[in-house]
């Protein structure tokens, strides 16, 4: 999600269509769900105010990366957005070969990852992608049975810690190519899938049969990325209260 990440990822050119809402090039049909968007140091001290008035229903807020990065922003972010009315939550950057998953979803919690059944605050996220930081080992020199170990222990901590199971961020393609498309698993948490044009995503990640959140752009009129959530401004509440 931060700039430094590689987004585009060679796919095939398949639109999929969710809950009666087609993954297209540009989500017309989708006008009508609530907009949210995703930011992280890299937008700053954001106007949520302004923000707001544009439309802006949720946020995720970077907290932190792996074990040694805590936004520096983040409680402006965080706290503002709150603050001004929108729904908000925390995502955690993964980096699967510095730490174990339950030790970098400890450190995610302690820093900004916590959860609360107030109706404002979103579930945890954990946001995990192709390695920015080595491009050559794409899936972090982990093989896909090890993903999926480090997966399932970060999920378990924060299920452990926060009472829920948090929403997973990532792409069809990073799924299935490090992961093998993991089916079961999947499943006891709600998707978060980044899927800009035709030309970078087709088919959900393994496992999933439809999408909670949809990361639809990386820029627009909103700061950060751009989302949508699948479903109501009232299903939204519900879905951060946990009900």
């Amino acid at each position: 999600m931060a700039r430094h990440r590689t987004r585009t990822l060679a796919l095939s050119m398949v639109t999929l269509a969710v809950g009666g809402v087609a993954l297209a090039e540009t989500p017309v049909s989708a006008a009508s769900l609530p907009k949210g968007h995703d930011v992280s140091s890299h937008q700053k001290n954001v106007d949520w105010r302004k923000a707001r008035a544009k439309g802006a229903e949720f946020v995720y807020v970077k907290a932190t990366e792996s074990t040694d990065y805590r936004n520096p922003h983040f409680g402006q972010q965080y706290n503002g957005a709150r603050d001004a009315g929108i729904i908000r939550g925390a995502y955690h950057f993964a980096l699967p070969d510095k730490s174990s998953g339950k030790a970098q979803a400890a450190y995610f919690v302690r820093n900004g990852g916590a959860w609360s059944a107030d109706g404002w605050t979103l579930p945890p996220a954990l946001d995990i992608e192709y390695n920015p930081y080595d491009k050559k080992h794409k899936c972090y020199s982990m093989s896909k049975a090890k993903m999926v170990g480090w997966i399932k222990s970060f999920s378990g901590e924060v299920k452990r810690l926060t009472g829920r199971r948090p929403v997973i961020y990532t792409t069809a393609h990073w799924w299935n190519t490090c992961t093998g498309g993991s089916g079961a698993f999947a499943a006891d948490h709600a998707l978060w899938v980044a899927r800009y044009n035709s030309a970078d995503a087709g088919a959900l990640p393994g496992g999933w049969s439809y999408w909670t959140i949809w990361q639809y752009d990386n820029g627009g009129s909103l700061p950060g990325d751009q989302n949508l959530f699948n479903g109501s401004a009232s299903q939204l509440k519900r879905f951060a209260r946990g009900t």
